[in-house]
């Protein structure tokens, strides 16, 4: 992207005159296929200017996804201006604070805003699916069994084979099919919500002591508890068992009567397992195919929280000993 015209799409969307000087710099790089700059004007005005690829078709998909999201009251950027033929959006600037910035500091404070945004993506999870307005908003194919075993094959792949270096047996891994193909066949049967598909932390902005989401270009109709297993068994950071069984019991609180607990918490570990492995096969991907060898740096967690979870799940015993089976071949 020329820097002329990423500053003229800006200039015309802010509806700033000539005269007024426009800066440009490039933001981290993020795992996705898409480029991100601040635009900055005087005095002390800021936005961010996003240029994605059409090749991936969700890219095309945040502006009208934004909108929705900020009617139901969602905290999402304000969208500024997309112009779909230049593949260019221009939405406000949230700062560079996200929820993993906050690894560091005491959890009363982290607390706070873990349960700010359970409830902002509860209100995601609550909307009907009979309401949702299909005809003027396109979002990506629903969770299904084909698409939890593209991600089983893509943690396969890039992960498994890719980073540890491991070709599972073969009757490991005819077994290991059947029991992640039942496991899809439960994810598929919980009730359609609306899910971010990709909520953890650095998709989770803080300003002014309140989150925002972001990254929501991929949102589908699913299960919720894949969202809560993004959250709450992030690799990015760590989240005390005592305390993420809190949070836990926040959203429970807040789903009513739908399932007892127990139930409840199975889903929720089944469903931590499964995004645990698409996150893993990102990681491998991004790190090794990518060469951004930052995601591999998350490697070791992630597979930790991967082994809780199919420990926890007590449906997954072959994931859980390909899983074990990883970490002894990892440096």
């Amino acid at each position: 992207m020329r820097k002329e015209a990423a500053i003229a799409f800006a200039r015309e969307a802010l509806g700033l005159i000539q005269s007024v000087p426009i800066g440009i710099v490039p933001l981290n790089e993020r795992g996705s296929d898409r480029s991100y700059f601040r635009v900055s004007w005087a005095p002390e005005g800021s936005a961010v200017l996003v240029r994605y690829d059409p090749v991936r078709p969700e890219n095309a998909l945040w502006a009208d996804i934004a909108l929705f999201l900020a009617g139901l009251g969602v905290p999402v950027p304000r969208l500024l201006r997309h112009d779909p033929e230049a593949c260019l959006v221009l939405m406000e600037d949230l700062g560079d604070a996200d929820l993993a910035s906050f690894a560091g500091v005491d959890w009363e404070t982290r607390d706070a805003l873990y349960r700010k945004t359970l409830l902002a993506v509860h209100r995601l999870h609550s909307f009907p699916a009979a309401e949702f307005p299909s005809g003027r908003i396109r979002l990506m194919d629903p969770f299904g069994p084909d698409l939890y075993r593209w991600e089983r094959g893509y943690f396969m792949e890039h992960f498994v084979k890719g980073v540890c270096g491991i070709e599972p047996p073969a009757a490991l891994a005819a077994g290991l099919e059947e029991e992640l193909s039942r496991l899809a066949e439960r994810l598929s049967a919980c009730p359609l919500r609306l899910v971010h598909r990709d909520l953890q932390s650095q998709n989770v902005m803080v300003r002014g002591g309140e989150p925002v989401l972001i990254d929501f270009q991929g949102m589908r109709f699913g299960c919720a508890f894949y969202d809560l297993g993004s959250l709450l068994c992030d690799p990015y950071v760590d989240i005390p068992e005592e305390r993420r069984e809190e949070l836990l019991s926040l959203y429970y609180g807040l789903t009513g009567p739908e399932q007892d607990r127990a139930a409840f918490q199975d889903a929720f570990w089944e469903a931590s397992a499964q995004r645990l492995m698409q996150a893993l096969g990102a990681f491998g991907f991004l790190g090794l195919r990518r060469g951004l060898p930052a995601f591999l740096g998350h490697v070791p967690s992630g597979l930790a929280n991967l082994i809780l979870a199919s420990g926890r799940a007590g449906s997954l015993p072959l994931l859980r000993d390909l899983a074990a089976m990883c970490r002894q071949a990892l440096p």
